[in-house]
């Protein structure tokens, strides 16, 4: 009986039922068959693309459409060897063969990518692994990036610095003169035909491009993005970070170091229209104290001009297709130095040692008074404890996400504050093995 069952009906079925297992089910059922197999692969292989914007329902039946004869033709799409007008014509002579059920419910989904039956490259992939069979459909990654705050060890040497934009991540890739607008997740973006356009040139061939779509306003640009109609995304420009041969992108890593992709972005400049920017960079040793203020001052900028944040690439790093250490992002954070007023003790499991450190001071004009407490590891809060007298009077910077205003309205706090550093203080004699530490040691 399973061998009769045909892939629309397959497709009805899994639409009949949302229980996962139900729908893994079906699938183990009839997976094992090669146009199902083959179907779902170019439905759900996210880099598979028919270049086509519309296709429209099937109202009245057909003599029937098999399988071989619609892949031949769904390739010619893929291949891009019919396009525009073309392109147009072959689909309404697949529709006007194909029956009602066999177009709306299995080759229009799989042309539309969407077969909207709650099954996804994943569940497939997990199915195909529990039957043992060899049979996968590719799943789309990008590179994302490592929370910086909880890495701090891995921020040192050469690296490339960048602003991080607040916009929507986009995926850029150009074949056979044709470019798609993918999402971080792989679905496809077809609200920016202009930028499409800008990247539909013969030097963009085997390119994958690595960016943000931006506009003047975040709000109303996220509200077009997956808009069906009618988007107005015309003030929207992708704005660019990265640059690799679609080979390396499939393959997982890029054969060039973050720098030579950042001189093959900039080699490409020259040909990128108004609406495709490059994103700047600065090359900053974090291992040297100008390094250090370089970046001081690129997180100023980044507070006051409303950046998302800053984002760090070590110049030797390649682009791998997942989270990946090689991209690291730092929200940005307000650093003030203040004095230590009194020594609070801690509770709980840190009774008898340092709770917090009460501190006053000026800081740019404002004068700030509050507790820290976070930012210490139990080694700081046990010797730090041990020699509470001789912190007092002494100078710690502190970072936090923001400055805030107390509720009486003349002094200031900070939000989130967490221990950095003691200023002109040698804390390496609280330690009976003290480390180089990050974070503790003055610089």
């Amino acid at each position: 009986m399973a061998n009769k069952i045909l892939p629309w009906q397959i497709i009805q079925k899994l639409e009949s039922d949302n229980s996962r297992l139900f729908k893994e089910d079906v699938i183990e059922e009839h997976l094992s068959k090669i146009d199902i197999q083959e179907g779902l692969a170019m439905c759900l292989d996210s880099l598979i693309t028919f270049g086509v914007k519309q296709v429209p329902e099937s109202k009245e039946d057909g003599p029937g459409l098999n399988w071989e004869d619609f892949k031949s033709s769904a390739l010619l799409l893929i291949e891009r060897e019919k396009t525009g007008h073309a392109a147009r014509d072959l689909i309404i002579e697949l529709l006007n063969q194909a029956t009602s059920e066999q177009w709306n419910d299995w080759y229009r989904r799989i042309l539309i990518k969407d077969l909207r039956c709650g099954v996804s490259e994943k569940t497939v992939n997990n199915v195909a692994k529990r039957m043992d069979i060899q049979y996968r459909v590719p799943v789309f990654s990008c590179m994302l990036a490592h929370d910086g705050a909880k890495h701090p060890k891995k921020i040192q040497g050469s690296c490339l610095v960048e602003y991080k934009y607040d916009g929507v991540r986009v995926i850029a890739i150009t074949k056979n003169n044709s470019t798609t607008l993918y999402s971080r997740n792989g679905k496809i973006l077809s609200n920016f035909p202009h930028i499409e356009e800008a990247l539909n040139k013969k030097e963009f061939n085997g390119l994958v491009f690595d960016g943000e779509v931006m506009s003047d306003d975040f709000q109303s640009l996220m509200k077009q993005v997956h808009r069906k109609t009618n988007a107005k995304t015309e003030d929207a420009y992708l704005a660019l970070f990265d640059v690799l041969p679609i080979k390396e992108f499939n393959e997982g890593k890029s054969s060039l170091d973050t720098l030579q992709r950042k001189e093959v972005l900039t080699s490409l400049a020259n040909n990128f229209s108004d609406c495709i920017k490059p994103v700047e960079f600065t090359v900053i040793d974090f291992d040297t104290e100008a390094g250090e203020k370089t970046f001081a001052s690129m997180n100023k900028k980044a507070l006051s001009e409303g950046y998302e944040g800053l984002m760090i690439k070590p110049e030797k790093a390649l682009y791998e297709s997942k989270r990946s250490h090689a991209w690291l992002k730092i929200k940005p954070f307000i650093e003030v130095t203040l004095k230590v007023v009194s020594i609070q003790e801690g509770t709980g499991k840190h009774e008898g040692k340092l709770g917090a450190f009460s501190v006053e001071g000026d800081d740019d004009g404002k004068f700030f008074s509050l507790s820290v407490g976070s930012g210490l590891t139990d080694e700081d809060r046990e010797s730090f404890w041990a020699a509470k007298d001789s912190l007092v009077g002494q100078l710690i910077e502190i970072r936090a996400d923001a400055i805030t205003q107390s509720m009486e309205g003349e002094n200031y706090s900070l939000r989130f504050p967490r221990f950095k550093t003691f200023r002109g203080f040698d804390a390496c004699l609280l330690y009976t093995s003290p480390s180089p530490r990050d974070g503790l040691l003055s610089r």
